[in-house]
């Protein structure tokens, strides 16, 4: 049996789900999230709790039942708390800032990069190099920051660049010196 599948997903006061057949929405303070979970898996409602469990034995079954009930338990999570994640800008001139929703960077490029989030992203500067990407659906979240990151990863010499908070890069010795 699935270690994570098995476990039940506690379910706040302030959250309401429904589930019809495959479909999962779940509503909450901060917005909606639904989501069509493969046939495999089954979903079950209790007094306070969600129950995912598999259909039968077969292999794909196993595969997704940890996976959805990680999937409900996010989306769980989003619509009651949100989800964040912040990077980190490094490097000599490199800024970000907020225009409207846009977020424009100045990382060394010849032009400012633009990025534009999708609905239900919120996208904050502090210090004009950290950058906050906040919403409900964590899988948007990751992405979007991951987009954030790859428009200038950090390099492994000097280490500027963006990277994640708390991100450890590693650094190379560069090029030794004649004697």
């Amino acid at each position: 049996m699935s270690r994570i599948g098995k476990r039940p997903i506690p379910v706040p006061k302030n959250v309401t789900v429904t589930i019809t057949d495959q479909h999962v929405a779940v509503k909450g303070p901060k917005g909606e999230l639904s989501r069509t979970l493969p046939s495999e898996v089954e979903v079950v409602q209790e007094e306070g709790t969600i129950q995912v469990n598999r259909r039968n034995e077969s292999r794909v079954a196993r595969q997704r039942h940890g996976l959805c009930r990680t999937l409900v338990a996010n989306m769980v999570e989003g619509v009651s708390n949100g989800f964040q994640r912040r990077l980190e800008i490094q490097g000599v001139g490199y800024r970000a800032q907020v225009q409207g929703r846009n977020l424009m960077l100045s990382v060394g490029y010849s032009h400012p990069v633009q990025i534009e989030p999708p609905e239900g992203i919120q996208l904050a500067v502090e210090n004009n190099t950290n950058v906050i990407v906040t919403g409900i659906n964590k899988e948007i979240v990751g992405n979007i920051a991951a987009r954030i990151r790859s428009i200038r990863p950090p390099e492994p010499y000097k280490g500027k660049g963006i990277r994640y908070a708390g991100e450890m890069v590693r650094r190379k010795a560069g090029k030794a010196g004649k004697k």
